[in-house]
């Protein structure tokens, strides 16, 4: 019979242990930019632009965290990453369930009156048009608090990312992401044709 399959933590133990270090936090890092990426393509979607990026940053930090213990960097080097992401995400969900239940009662609303104008005669669907500036209101109230809630991540993920190659002693320039917005401290933007990559600023760079 052939050796036991032991699984990367395992094997990666007999390794050096700087060596180790290095390449989690590699997976790490590589991981974040992703994370990153997917962020600010959320907050330009609300902005109204039309992107075309397909990883969702709540899977990807899913699909991380279900692959074990000391493979990530929520668990590798600051386990309180999970946490802060758990309740923004959580914040995020809360927004969205508040603007969707106002066009639930807008729309109900909408239809009772309708009604009611047809059984009396009288115009009270003036009363919907009176609170569209409400519903307008808080959609864009809506999108101004999911739009700080990722503006908040993204910033938290690359202040993080800087931290892990710092740390590690990684290169900047080797974990360059994809961004849309360009709005964030401490990263440095290349445009690439139409697109625009950035590497965070560390204390070699």
């Amino acid at each position: 019979m052939g050796e036991p399959v032991r699984d990367s933590v395992e094997a990666a133990l007999d390794l050096d242990e700087k060596e180790v270090y290095s390449h989690i936090a590699h997976e790490s890092a590589e991981d974040i930019i992703r994370i990153i990426s997917s962020l600010d393509a959320e907050r330009a979607k609300l902005h109204g632009e039309v992107i075309y990026y397909r990883d969702d940053w709540d899977d990807l930090i899913r699909e991380r965290l279900a692959k074990g213990k000391r493979h990530t960097a929520f668990d590798f080097y600051n386990p309180a990453l999970f946490e802060i992401w758990e309740r923004k995400v959580e914040e995020a969900k809360n927004v969205k369930k508040t603007e969707k239940l106002a066009y639930l009662v807008f729309g109900v609303f909408g239809v009772v009156m309708a009604f009611i104008s047809v059984v009396t005669g009288e115009p009270y669907l003036f009363l919907v048009l009176a609170a569209l500036p409400l519903l307008v209101f808080i959609r864009d109230r809506s999108r101004e608090r999911l739009d700080l809630i990722y503006y908040e991540l993204t910033q938290f993920f690359i202040d993080e990312l800087r931290t892990l190659l710092e740390k590690y002693s990684l290169s900047p320039e080797r974990y360059k992401f994809k961004i849309f917005s360009g709005e964030y401290f401490g990263i440095s933007l290349e445009k690439r044709g139409t697109e625009i990559h950035a590497f965070v600023n560390t204390e070699k760079t």
